[in-house]
């Protein structure tokens, strides 16, 4: 954004890394709050958000609603209104613009207060006045008529008394007027604490990294809710780090030892309350803490819930801390599994796996994303133990994962979709049960099929832009202006322009999804034509040694 000149109190459209600008206003920091170095900054009071807790470093840590932010990533609210409202749609964003909205009607309401009541009092001091001067008037001329009558009656000698007495007479009225005439009162009333933006000297918590900011405490006649995972989803993570890893997680969180020995890991106050979300008092068990399930354990802990883990990969950020998925499925009530692939799925199965630990009444959850035919079968044989089963994939990518931005598609079991409520709402923004086993798997293939395909569509065009001599940084401008304008379009354009591949989703994910979409067609006979170009091109990239890197990393396949 470019360089604005602004002050204190103006209202501003703040943007924090990658994501949209969101509206706040200049505050003045708390006192004892230093400036960061560097380019010029203001200290940003953000609206809507108000009784949330916002994710900064680390999706464990509760963050704030105010931050510095660099003067070139700041534009004057009301010039570019309209403009923001066009590319941002959601709920939470809405909210704000409300909160501005509200902000601006109560402060035009006081200054409009202050002006009628400086105009009354100016019109009453005239009137006053008006009246001082009619009835000074009034007793000049009786004085006047008092003296012609003294000249007349008593000489020279008596006028000089009486002109004395007349003067004195003439001043005394005035005085007595304007003394009893109202004292200044044009100065509008003193301003009322303002509840729509908070502007306390106390620091709660000083941040560090690239945003310094604080959770202002709350005011005694509004208390603030504890966090909501759905906001916060993107508005102060401003952290380069990936997603919260598993030694993240062990330094956080308070890790006990159960009699079985497996580990339960409890977040520090398991008693949290989330505004809606009370956490359920049903253990949970989650199997893979890849890039997604990372995130969903996180947030899980996060709102209370108890939470025993077990990853597939014992040198993956360390070590495992559940012993077998057995042990895990047998001391909880529902367990979760995200992990990578069909084959994954299946295997997690295996010896010493869910099925050793299933028995009547357990819960199984697969989060994966896999073929419709993979999930029929896992539900068949945890259901033929007395099992219960549910799928649930998610849309989404790290960064949502971490944020508790997920979409979640589930069908299968309704009463354990029920069951799972609280978990869900801890994790995603959103959740749709779609019927039988097998529905929520095709339709996530349909849906990563779309992203797949635009995703190398983002890629192609940009290739064709260089090739072409035309500015790719100024095609990513058009097309945020236009009715493509996404998240994801900057975000993915942003890796490219670049050269930042760190994986938000994998490549070989994505790839791995568009060839079990193709096949879902081949399976009724309904061609794919523009999912089997774009799988071709992952192909390539993936021949390119591109499997780890992110899934916008499909560019190089263009290039090389």
């Amino acid at each position: 954004m470019a360089a604005v000149s602004l002050r204190l109190g103006d209202l501003v459209w703040g943007k924090l890394g990658r994501y949209p600008p969101w509206p706040g206003k200049i505050v003045n920091p708390p006192k004892d709050l230093k400036k960061p170095r560097g380019k010029k900054c203001f200290f940003v009071k953000f609206f809507g958000t108000e009784d949330q807790y916002l994710c900064i470093q680390n999706v464990l840590e509760r963050g704030v609603d105010c931050a510095w932010i660099k003067v070139e990533q700041l534009k004057p609210y009301h010039l570019h209104k309209e403009e923001m409202i066009k590319i941002n749609k959601g709920k939470r964003f809405q909210q704000a613009v409300d909160a501005v909205e509200e902000f601006l009607r109560k402060t035009k309401g006081k200054d409009q207060a202050s002006s009628h009541n400086s105009n009354e009092e100016k019109n009453r001091r005239n009137s006053s006045e008006e009246r001082g001067k009619q009835t000074a008037g009034e007793e000049k001329r009786k004085a006047s008529l008092s003296e012609g009558k003294l000249k007349k009656g008593t000489g020279e000698g008596k006028k000089r008394v009486s002109s004395v007495s007349s003067e004195r007479g003439s001043k005394s009225p005035l005085k007595r007027a304007q003394d009893q005439s109202p004292r200044k009162r044009g100065r509008p009333p003193k301003d009322e604490k303002d509840l729509t933006i908070p502007e306390s000297s106390t620091v709660k918590r000083v941040m560090t990294g690239t945003v310094a900011g604080f959770k202002w405490p709350p005011s005694v006649s509004e208390p603030v809710k504890d966090n909501d995972p759905h906001f916060h989803h993107f508005l102060l993570s401003q952290t380069e780090k990936p997603a919260v890893c598993y030694q993240a997680i062990t330094k956080k969180l308070k890790v006990c030892e159960e009699e079985t020995g497996s580990t339960s890991i409890q977040a520090a106050d398991s008693t949290a309350v989330n505004g809606s979300i009370t956490p359920t008092d049903k253990k949970i068990g989650f199997l893979g803490l890849g890039l997604m399930g990372s995130g969903i354990v996180s947030n899980l802990l996060k709102m209370g819930h108890t939470v025993t883990v077990w990853n597939r990969t014992a040198e993956k950020e360390g070590a495992r801390l559940g012993r077998t998925p057995a042990e895990v499925v047998s001391t909880c009530d529902i367990t979760f599994a995200c992990v990578s692939d069909p084959k994954a799925a299946k295997d997690v199965l295996g010896p010493s796996g869910v099925l050793q630990g299933i028995r009547p009444g357990k819960c199984y959850v697969d989060m994966s994303t896999v073929d419709a035919d993979t999930v029929t079968e896992l539900a068949q044989v945890i259901v033929s133990r007395g099992g219960r089963f549910l799928e649930a994939p998610v849309s989404g990518n790290q960064q949502l994962s971490n944020d508790g931005m997920l979409v979640i598609l589930a069908a299968g079991d309704r009463g354990l979709y029920e069951d799972c409520s609280s978990c869900f709402q801890a994790m995603g923004k959103t959740s749709f049960f779609l019927g039988e086993v097998g529905n929520a798997a095709k339709m996530m293939l349909i849906v990563n099929m779309v992203q797949g395909s635009f995703m190398a569509t983002i890629a192609e065009g940009l290739t064709l832009a260089q090739v072409t001599g035309q500015s790719q940084q100024t095609l990513l401008d058009i097309l945020n202006q236009g009715q493509l304008a996404s998240i994801f379009l900057d975000q993915k354009c942003q890796n490219i322009l670049q050269g930042n591949f760190k994986p938000d989703f994998y490549l070989k994910y994505i790839q791995k999804d568009l060839r079990l979409a193709i096949a879902l067609g081949d399976s009724v006979n309904h061609p794919t034509p523009m999912a089997a170009a774009a799988n071709e091109v992952y192909k390539r990239a993936k021949a390119l040694d591109q499997s780890d890197n992110d899934m916008s990393a499909v560019y190089r396949a263009y290039i090389h």
